[in-house]
Order: structure tokens, then C-alpha cells, then sequence
């Protein structure tokens, strides 16, 4: 039950990380490599702030902005240095291991004993992982809630309008390489503070630990719209947290057939791949579905 309550908690904080890739990925529909140097960048603030006794709900806020900052940097590089999306986000991720290394002063730096989100008074009398769930789902509501009320607004029009086609968006007076700097200042943002509340949960911050992250935040949202299908979009942000909690369960299942925990990173590719590839297996079924109807009928 612990294992199941424990991956429960994690898909939800991993399911911040997930909205985030969704802003990019889904909405302003293109990739973008800076995840994995935006995760450990908001972790490693978060950790460092920890560690210097700030508190905790300032530390983890810090981490949201921290992320903000690589997405910043990112949609500069991209829009005003006309560096494709794609190596600007790399260039970001590299620069950003560097930096780091400077916050923490090492690869690894450990919480032991310091007041995190998920240690306080109130928390610490819930059965275990409790914490991790209550917080996690708290962050997630209020994520969802902004998300939703700023998507619905001429703002947030405008930044879907820029997504579905750009073209279209500039004749209408829109300015798209504003609202894909915002884009990717939002979506970092809260991929930095997945960062940031993921090294709570763990205990400590990596320079390496944003390794595969973006795979991760791939898979929840294709697991959430395969099992949903289609939605309203504030009903996709929800079924994004819930693909996140899903493959968290895969995971746990996983582990329990045998598999070792070295054996994630394939399991996560190979759980994406045979996710992304279910609406063309979906596709052929319902066509062969079809024809063979034709042939039947007389």
C-alpha cells in the first residue's frame, strides 16, 4: 500500500512537470530540450535556499522563477537570435549544468535534517507519503486553476492562437515572439518548480537528475489523452496530472515483475513509443473494422 500511496504522491508532483511540457509541446506545439537543464536548475535553487535556512514555501517559489529565467533565456535565443527552438534549448540545458554546479558547489547536496514543504508540523502527523499526496495535489489543483483562468483570457487566447497557426495569429495584430517567450517562460517555470518540490520529496538535488525528464513529462501527457481521448482543454490539464499518476503505476508494476530500477530510463522510452503509437494502431483497427463491414454488406 505504501508503494502505491508513494507513486500516487510522486505522479502528482512529476504531473507539474508534465502542465509545463504541455504548454510547449501541445499548446505552442513545438519541442523544447531546455526541460532537462530547467529541472535540476529549479532544483538546485530550491535546495541551496533550503540549505541556507530560507524557508521553505519561499525556496520552493524561488524555483518557479528560477525556471522562468531558463525559459527566458531560451525564447530569446529562439525568437530575437533566430537559433531553431530545438538547439536554443539545448544551448540553455548545457549553460545551465555549469551554472548548477556554482549554486550547489558539488553534484550532490542533501536535505538531511532541514524543514522542507513536505516535513511540516501538520504534514508529519499523516501516515506516510501522505504528505507528498496532500502537497502534491494542493499544487497541482491551484496549477490547474491558473492554468485555466489565463488560458480563458485575451492573453491566453492570443498564446493558443499562436500555437494553432501562427500565421493567422500575426495578422491579427498578435505578437507571436512575445507569446512564445511567454510560453517558454511559463512552462519552464513550472518545470522548475517540479524541480523544486521533486528534490523536497527525494531529499536532495543532482546536477544529472534532469536526465530523461522530458521523456517523462512525454509520456504522462500521451498516457492522459490516450485514456481520456478528446477533451475540453482545462479537462486535458487534469488528465495530464492523472497520466502523470498513471505512469507512476506502470512503474511501480514494472518494479514489481522483477526489473530493475537501472532499467527505467528504457522502460520510459518504451512505454512512450507504445503510447504515441496507440492512434495509429486505433486508426488501422477502425479502418479494418469499416472495410470489412463494406465486404459484408450484400
Amino acid at each position: 500500500m505504501s508503494l502505491i500511496t508513494s507513486s500516487i504522491g510522486q505522479g502528482l508532483l512529476w504531473g507539474i512537470l508534465a502542465l509545463g511540457l504541455y504548454l510547449t509541446f501541445r499548446i505552442l506545439n513545438f519541442p523544447d530540450m531546455t526541460v532537462e537543464g530547467t529541472f535540476p536548475f529549479g532544483a538546485a535553487i530550491c535546495v541551496s535556499a533550503l540549505v541556507h535556512g530560507v524557508n521553505p514555501l519561499a525556496a520552493t517559489i524561488l524555483s518557479f522563477f528560477a525556471g522562468m529565467v531558463t525559459g527566458l533565456v531560451t525564447g530569446l535565443l529562439y525568437t530575437k537570435g533566430k537559433i531553431p527552438v530545438l538547439l536554443a534549448g539545448i544551448l540553455t540545458m548545457t549553460g545551465v549544468y555549469s551554472v548548477n554546479l556554482r549554486i550547489l558547489g558539488k553534484a550532490n547536496v542533501g536535505l538531511l535534517n532541514k524543514n522542507t514543504l513536505l516535513n511540516g508540523q501538520l504534514l508529519q502527523k499523516l501516515p506516510i507519503n501522505f504528505p507528498t499526496i496532500v502537497v502534491g495535489l494542493i499544487i497541482a489543483i491551484i496549477v490547474i486553476v491558473l492554468l485555466a483562468v489565463f488560458l480563458d483570457t485575451d492573453l491566453g487566447q492570443a498564446f493558443i492562437a499562436t500555437g494553432d497557426n501562427e500565421k493567422m495569429a500575426q495578422s491579427l495584430g498578435i505578437n507571436t515572439d512575445n507569446m512564445k517567450i511567454l510560453g517558454l517562460m511559463l512552462s519552464n517555470g513550472l518545470i522548475g518548480l517540479a524541480g523544486g518540490l521533486l528534490s523536497q520529496n527525494g531529499g536532495y538535488a543532482d546536477v544529472n537528475m534532469g536526465i530523461g525528464t522530458m521523456v517523462i513529462g512525454l509520456a504522462a501527457i500521451i498516457i492522459g489523452e490516450v485514456v481520456y481521448g478528446n477533451l475540453s482543454l482545462t479537462a486535458r490539464l487534469v488528465a495530464v496530472v492523472i497520466g502523470s499518476i498513471i505512469y507512476r503505476l506502470i512503474l511501480l508494476l514494472v518494479l514489481q515483475l522483477g526489473f530493475s530500477t537501472n532499467d527505467f530510463k528504457l522502460i520510459s522510452a518504451i512505454i512512450l513509443a507504445i503510447c504515441m503509437m496507440l492512434p495509429l494502431f486505433e486508426q488501422k483497427f477502425r479502418t479494418r473494422k469499416l472495410l470489412k463491414k463494406g465486404v459484408e454488406k450484400p
